[in-house]
C-alpha cells in the first residue's frame, strides 16, 4: 500500500501480478457509517504464440521463418529469446537497409507495436537445423514448435508402409464390388431360371 506524504489517497500496488492474485479487493474508509468500495481484479496471463502448425516440415536448402507474437501483457512486454532445444540461438540483427557481403544464416527481427512480434529466420536449412524451437519471453509463458528438415518431397512421418500394399479402404471397396457382382449374377441366374 502506497500513501504519498501529506495525501489522503492510498494506492494498492501489486507488483508482478499472477493469476492467484485475481479476486475482489475492497477499499474501506473508517468512518461512521463505514464506507467501502469493491474492485474486481482479473489477471490475464501473458502467453507467447508462434504462428503456424506445431509440427513444421521444411526442405533442406530452403529457409525457415518463425513468427512469435506476445499480445496480452503489460505495457512493458520485455523481450523475446529464441532457443533450439535448451540452447539459446545466436543471431545477427541487421539494420533496415544494411548491406552485407555474406548475409548471416540466422537473423532476428523484433517489433514493438500494440504487441511484441519477433521473427526468427534461418536460411539454407540443413538436417542439423531440425529440432524444437522455442520463443521465450521474459515476461510471459513460452511457445514452441517442432521443425523437421527433410530431404525430398514428403516427410518420412507421412509415408505409410510399402507402396505395393493396398490400404484397408481399397480392400473394402474391392470386397463390396465383388459382393455386388456376385449378388447381381445370382439374381440374374435366379430370374432367368424362373422364366
Amino acid at each position: 500500500v502506497i500513501r504519498p506524504e501529506k495525501s489522503e489517497n492510498w494506492t494498492l500496488q501489486i507488483k508482478f501480478p499472477q493469476e492467484r492474485d485475481a479476486g475482489i479487493y475492497e477499499c474501506q474508509v473508517n468512518t461512521e457509517p463505514k464506507m467501502s468500495l469493491a474492485f474486481q481484479l482479473n489477471v490475464v496471463e501473458a502467453k507467447a504464440h508462434i504462428l503456424g502448425p506445431v509440427d513444421l516440415y521444411v526442405k533442406t536448402g530452403s529457409s525457415l521463418s518463425l513468427t512469435c507474437i506476445l499480445s496480452q501483457g503489460p505495457h512493458d512486454l520485455g523481450t523475446i529469446f529464441w532457443y533450439k532445444g535448451s540452447n539459446i540461438i545466436e543471431y545477427k540483427e541487421l539494420e533496415e537497409n544494411e548491406l552485407v557481403e555474406d548475409p548471416p544464416r540466422v537473423r532476428l527481427k523484433t517489433e514493438w507495436t500494440e504487441q511484441l512480434t519477433s521473427r526468427l529466420t534461418v536460411e539454407k536449412l540443413l538436417p542439423g537445423d531440425s529440432g524444437n524451437y522455442s520463443c521465450v519471453p521474459t515476461m510471459a509463458e513460452a511457445a514452441s514448435v517442432n521443425v523437421h528438415v527433410i530431404n525430398g518431397e514428403q516427410p518420412a512421418a507421412m509415408q505409410h508402409g510399402n507402396a505395393n500394399t493396398a490400404s484397408p479402404c481399397a480392400l473394402s471397396v474391392n470386397l463390396l464390388i465383388s459382393l455386388y457382382c456376385t449378388l447381381a449374377t445370382l439374381y440374374t441366374s435366379t430370374v432367368d431360371g424362373f422364366r
